[in-house]
């Protein structure tokens, strides 16, 4: 059989949702330098979702392989399924080695990525981070669009992520909900660690908050089922809202986070989701950054006690009393919510006048 030849461009993408969305702004940078040549993205089936969400993507393959295992014997099989696809060049994102096996086993020619894991020979176009002053992720990706030598881009366009009208409506009618009454979306999860978690009492005080003057807002709890436990005592303290976390599929959490009036989040994958389709954010940190990776929405509010013991980026507080979160009161972003549910409120009047 005669080789393919090579016209496709092959990215293996990272294996974290926000860490995908970030990487958007390099696809947009190869579809306007290679716009003949098809863009296949490789990725565990929980990011899945948010790929096929970027319109510069023209397949999405998900790997088959088990988190944290090498699975040699697998690889081998799954990089002559990619031989066959014929990629002129692929863009490994993750930093580890068995990633940058698949396209050299592949017999991809153009490897791009970082050193990585000492992955010389594996990657032969190779990029360099500052270890003292790292990018921020929206450029440390779109660096690969360029050669090593040259300066990276510094004007990007921010992380878009698109889902059709059609497919929301679905979705809400689906769950029960209503596309006439305004829906908040709470992100209470943290997959890093409990330390990014704001406490579940602050969700439920800012619920109730939301509830005496928004009767019609429908609130729902969005997340993994990691998340049950959280959501469960959210649901306790606050009835009123909808518990999803662990019910809907990532396609469906990604179509409710579109139709959201508003979208409050810890420093999450569904933060990035949010920002990514432009709905108005605010965004909790506490043992994180609020500038590594902050939200940017059109309208977007990071909020940070910003103390001294922060940030730590440590999973559980190392001095046990979690104050960064803790201290972070519903008041606090209740009053930013307000302010963007009444402009809200005010664009539908000003609609439902000129539509009449």
């Amino acid at each position: 059989m005669a080789e393919p030849i090579p016209s496709r461009i092959l990215v293996i993408a990272p294996n974290w949702i926000g860490d995908a969305v970030m990487a958007q702004p390099l696809l947009g940078l190869l579809k306007k330098t290679y716009p003949e040549q098809p863009i296949d993205v490789l990725t565990p089936s929980w990011v899945a979702p948010v790929l096929r969400a970027m319109a510069e993507v023209d397949t999405v393959l998900e790997t088959p392989f088990k988190h944290g295992a090498l699975q040699l014997r697998e690889r081998w099989r799954f990089a002559q399924m990619l031989r066959l696809r014929g990629y002129a060049s692929a863009y490994v994102l993750p930093n580890t080695l068995k990633f940058a096996l698949l396209p050299w086993m592949a017999g991809i020619k153009k490897r791009i990525g970082y050193i990585g894991e000492s992955r010389y020979g594996l990657i032969n176009v190779m990029h360099h981070d500052d270890p003292v002053a790292p990018r921020a992720m929206v450029p440390f990706y779109a660096a690969l669009a360029t050669t090593p030598a040259s300066q990276a881009p510094t004007s990007l366009p921010r992380p878009a992520l698109h889902v059709a009208d059609q497919q929301i409506r679905q979705v809400l009618g689906m769950l029960g909900l209503s596309a006439q009454n305004p829906l908040i979306a709470f992100a209470p999860g943290a997959e890093f660690g409990n330390a990014k978690r704001w406490p579940t009492s602050h969700f439920a005080q800012l619920a109730v908050s939301i509830l005496k003057l928004h009767p019609d807002a429908q609130i729902v709890l969005l997340g993994s089922p990691k998340d049950n436990a959280v959501c469960d005592e959210i649901k306790t303290l606050c009835p009123a809202v909808h518990h999803l976390a662990g019910k809907t599929t990532l396609d469906q959490a990604v179509a409710l986070i579109a139709s959201s009036a508003a979208v409050v989040s810890n420093d999450s994958g569904l933060l990035h989701i949010a920002s990514a389709l432009n709905r108005p954010v605010i965004a909790l940190y506490g043992p994180t950054d609020p500038d590594h990776a902050p939200p940017f929405s059109d309208i977007s509010h990071s909020l940070s006690l910003r103390l001294a013991c922060a940030p730590c980026k440590q999973r559980e507080c190392p001095l046990g009393h979690q104050d960064c979160m803790q201290k972070l009161t519903s008041d606090m972003v209740w009053k930013p919510l307000q302010g963007i549910l009444q402009a809200s409120e005010a664009a539908d009047r000003k609609i439902d006048f000129f539509c009449v």
